[in-house]
């Protein structure tokens, strides 16, 4: 029988699947959507039961394709800083807290308490939404949930501990685990004084293992599936994409412009992220909470259908009649636009058409991206992967603000293609997929587009 792989992306409103088989290529593809609860203002939960239903749908979608196939491992890619408290069975104790939640925000004052050198070798953001100011949280809001917690897990660590249930649920990997505020980026360890902090015992965090190992099995489908570790989003995007000199730009609920190569050093409070790759090296990171959220947004308040609002932004010129739009729905990590910064439209006047809404738009979050790549340093050409990068005006806006290259890698789900790939690392032989990307949008000088940035970073 032909062998294949699955790769999993447990992403923050939906699950993308993909199949690929032994050259690389991508089979079939499932996508499964969940809901982001949010309770309260603020807050940013999700059942992590959902996240296992979503995956038994997304298999039943590629079912045809696995037929008569051997599925030779399933790798699994998940949402950063999520924070979910599970008993010894891997079994979660309530909602999960992800990413975009900002009730920690007092909580950041513990990590900024630590001691000098114990904070700066965090050598990270220190952003409310982080697996470690959430666990603080919940340790003063509820202590007895987190005293009958015997471990956290990151999504995609729960995903798999309900997948696997005979193997030890307390595993994670360090591309996780170093996006936690818990992590000792300098020693590459858990940090003992991060971990006070958070109110958690050092026996309740995760064992951090290689993202290629196997754990365990997975009743699925066709016979029981070896599954490995796993990894994060942006360095499984990385992984597949091939990335490992230049900048690579993802465009999805958030955005994130990733630099490979990394060197860790003591950073206090630094405007940019350091995190570990799915291997043995680092990446350093300028992310925001806000793309395709915000685009999301948009088309909603417009009445635009899907596609419309790049349509409309590609007719419209540059600079969207002097409207700018801020896309910092649920603020931002610090560096571009802080926590208590909120989206807008501004420069409104009685000729503003929809078409210029909707072109100021695009054109905020990709000079937030451009912005975001500047504090992060570094030059040659773009990777764009995700599918904010799909729209050609997109593309040809970020060559633009970028003053380079961009190629798109046109994946449904880079990270989901990287996780296969991670599978395929643990039960070997290794696969190298086809990396083929469309023709680059060349930069251009573009006073329009210049004077439009100008303002935009005015404010």
């Amino acid at each position: 029988m032909t062998g294949v792989l699955l790769g999993a992306d447990l992403g923050t409103s939906g699950l993308k699947l993909v199949v690929l088989d032994e050259s690389g290529a991508v089979l079939a593809e499932g996508e499964s959507g969940y809901a982001l609860d949010r309770p309260r203002p603020g807050w940013a939960e999700a059942d992590p039961a959902a996240w296992r239903r979503a995956l038994d749908d997304a298999l039943a979608q590629v079912a045809p394709t696995l037929a008569g196939r051997r599925v030779r491992g399933l790798g699994l890619s998940g949402q950063m800083h999520g924070t979910v408290l599970a008993d010894a069975a891997g079994a979660p104790l309530g909602p999960a807290v992800l990413w975009p939640d900002s009730r920690a925000t007092a909580e950041v004052d513990r990590w900024r308490a630590l001691p000098g050198d114990a904070r700066a070798a965090l050598a990270n953001p220190l952003v409310p939404g982080m697996t470690g100011p959430v666990l603080a949280w919940l340790s003063a809001h509820r202590p007895g949930l987190v005293a009958r917690a015997a471990t956290v897990l990151l999504p995609k660590d729960a995903l798999r501990a309900a997948l696997v249930p005979d193997a030890d649920p307390r595993v994670t990997d360090r591309s996780d685990a170093s996006a936690t505020l818990l992590w000792d980026v300098v020693a590459d360890t858990w940090s003992g004084a991060a971990t006070d902090a958070a109110g958690l015992a050092p026996e309740q965090l995760p064992a951090v293992r290689p993202s290629a190992e196997v754990v365990g099995a997975a009743a699925l489908p066709g016979g029981d599936v070896p599954v490995v570790v796993g990894g994060a989003d942006t360095p499984l995007a990385l992984l597949a994409a091939g990335t490992t000199a230049g900048r690579q730009v993802n465009l999805g609920t958030g955005a994130q412009v990733l630099r490979p190569g990394a060197v860790p050093a003591p950073a206090d409070d630094p405007p940019v992220h350091c995190y570990a790759d799915v291997a043995d090296g680092w990446y350093a990171m300028a992310a925001l909470q806000n793309g395709g959220l915000a685009w999301s947004w948009v088309s909603d308040v417009l009445g635009l259908g899907a596609g419309e609002l790049f349509d409309l932004a590609a007719v419209t010129p540059a600079g969207a009649g002097g409207v700018r739009f801020r896309p910092f729905l649920t603020g931002e990590r610090g560096g571009v636009a802080g926590p208590a910064d909120r989206g807008s439209w501004t420069g409104l006047h009685p000729g503003t058409t929809r078409a210029d809404l909707a072109r100021a738009a695009v054109e905020g979050v990709v000079f937030a991206v451009g912005t975001a790549a500047g504090l992060l340093g570094g030059a040659g050409d773009v990777v764009l992967t995700g599918g904010g990068g799909r729209a050609p005006v997109v593309r040809q806006l970020l060559a633009d603000v970028l003053g380079a290259p961009v190629r798109h890698l046109p994946l449904r789900s880079a990270s989901a293609v990287g996780a296969a790939l991670l599978a395929g690392l643990g039960t070997g032989p290794a696969v190298v997929p086809p990396r083929g990307t469309g023709p680059a949008a060349v930069p251009r000088d573009s006073a329009d587009v210049r004077a439009a940035l100008g303002r935009w970073r005015e404010g």
